[in-house]
C-alpha cells in the first residue's frame, strides 16, 4: 500500500487499525521525522504504549536483536512500536534477510507496529525483495524533496499553521520568494526561521520588512541544483546559487562538470532528434528523466544547433580555464568563467 505524504494525516484519521508497518523513504529529514512523529502519535491513541529503536550502523549490526524485540513486551505495556532506521539505506545480506522475515511475519503480532526509515532507495534497492517485501506488507510513504517552484507555497502553509500570512498581492509573493532564497536547501533551518516568527511577531500579516529583519540567510545549495535552474533559463538563481558554491568552497572542477554535462546531453539528444529517433527514446537512451526530463521536453525544441555548437565550445573553453589555462576575453577566476558558461546556458534555454 502507498500512501503520499501529504495523504498520511488523512490516513491515519481514518485507519482503525494502523497498519502493522509503515515504510517512511526520503532524503527530507525534517519531513520524515514530522511523518514518523505522526505514526507515533497515531499510536499512541491506539494503546502502543512502549517503544524501542534500533538504528542500523556498522557491518556487524545485531539483527538477531531486532527479530527477537518483535516478540516481546515489558511489563506495563500491551502494544509496542518497533523503528528500524537505516541511515545508508542499505541493510547488508543479513538485513535484507531479517526484513523479508519481518514483512512475512507483521499480519501475525497485532501488538507490534514496525517503523522502518531509510533514505531515498536507489534503483537497486527499489527493486530489491527486501523493499518489496516492506511495502507489500504495510504502508510505503515515500517523502519527496520541496522542490524550489514549491517552497513559496510551502512556507505559506507552514506559516498558517501559526495563524501567520504574508500580505495579499504582489508584495506578498515577493516576501514568499524573498523567504524561499534566505533558505532553499535546507528545510530544517526553514522550519526554524518559521518558529521564529511566530514568536518575534503575533498572529496575522506579515510585511516584507518583518521577514527580512528575521529571517537569517541559511541557503544551502547542491551543485546539482545549478543545471536545474540552468534548464529552467533562471539566470537570478543560477548567480545565487554559484555564489552560494563558492562560498561552500565547493570544487569548481565538479561545478564545470555539471554545467558541461547538461550541455553535452543536450547536444546528444539533439542529435538523436535530428536523426530520427522520437523523443522518449532519446531522452531514454541518454538517461534523461524525471524532472530534468520534463526541462529537456520544454527547451529542445526551440534550441537551435548552433546555439549548442558555441555553447560546447564555451563548456570546452571553461574547461580550461578551471583547470588553470588561461584564454583571451574570459575571466581568469574559474568562478567568473563558470558564471559566463551557466548565463549562456540560461539564456539558450530561454530564447533557443
Amino acid at each position: 500500500m502507498r500512501v503520499p505524504a501529504d495523504a498520511l494525516d488523512a490516513h491515519l484519521a481514518q485507519a482503525k487499525p494502523l497498519r502493522a508497518l509503515y515504510l517512511l523513504h526520503g532524503d527530507e529529514m525534517l519531513l520524515q521525522q514530522e511523518a514518523a512523529d505522526a505514526i507515533r502519535a497515531a499510536a499512541r491513541t491506539q494503546g502502543f504504549d512502549a517503544r524501542c529503536v534500533y538504528t542500523v550502523a556498522g557491518a556487524h549490526f545485531d539483527w538477531s536483536a531486532v527479530l527477537a524485540g518483535g516478540g516481546s513486551l515489558n511489563l506495563f505495556a500491551a502494544r509496542q512500536i518497533i523503528e528500524v532506521r537505516i541511515p545508508t539505506g542499505k541493510p547488508g545480506k543479513e538485513g535484507a534477510a531479517a526484513l523479508q522475515k519481518i514483512a512475512a511475519n507483521v499480519a501475525r503480532d497485532p501488538d507490534t507496529l514496525w517503523l522502518v526509515s531509510l533514505p531515498r532507495p536507489d534503483k537497486a534497492a527499489r527493486e530489491s525483495v527486501w523493499f518489496k517485501a516492506l511495502e507489500t506488507a504495510g504502508a510505503s510513504v515515500p517523502i519527496e524533496n520541496i522542490e524550489r517552484s514549491r517552497l513559496p507555497d510551502w512556507i505559506a502553509r507552514r506559516l498558517a499553521r501559526q495563524n501567520q500570512r504574508v500580505r495579499p498581492g504582489p508584495e506578498g509573493q515577493s516576501t514568499l520568494q524573498f523567504f524561499a532564497d534566505r533558505v532553499e536547501g535546507n528545510l530544517l533551518a526553514a522550519h526554524q526561521e518559521i518558529q521564529k516568527l511566530a514568536l518575534l511577531y503575533p498572529g496575522g500579516e506579515l510585511s516584507w520588512q518583518q521577514v527580512e529583519a528575521a529571517v537569517n540567510n541559511v541557503a544551502r545549495y547542491d551543485v546539482f541544483q545549478l543545471g536545474a535552474a540552468a534548464l529552467a533559463g533562471d539566470t537570478r538563481r543560477v548567480v545565487r546559487i554559484l555564489d552560494g558554491l563558492r562560498a561552500e568552497d565547493e570544487s569548481p572542477v565538479l561545478v564545470h562538470t555539471i554545467l558541461a554535462e547538461e550541455v553535452r546531453a543536450l547536444k546528444r539528444v539533439k542529435d538523436a532528434l535530428g536523426a530520427g529517433s522520437p523523443l522518449p527514446l532519446a531522452l531514454r537512451d541518454n538517461r534523461v528523466w524525471g524532472p530534468r526530463e520534463r526541462a529537456f521536453e520544454r527547451v529542445l525544441p526551440r534550441l537551435k544547433p548552433a546555439r549548442l555548437a558555441d555553447l560546447l565550445e564555451r563548456a570546452h573553453i571553461a574547461d580550461g580555464i578551471v583547470k588553470g589555462l588561461r584564454r583571451p576575453d574570459w575571466p581568469a577566476d574559474p568562478w567568473l568563467a563558470l558564471g559566463a558558461l551557466a548565463q549562456a546556458l540560461c539564456w539558450c534555454c530561454r530564447t533557443g
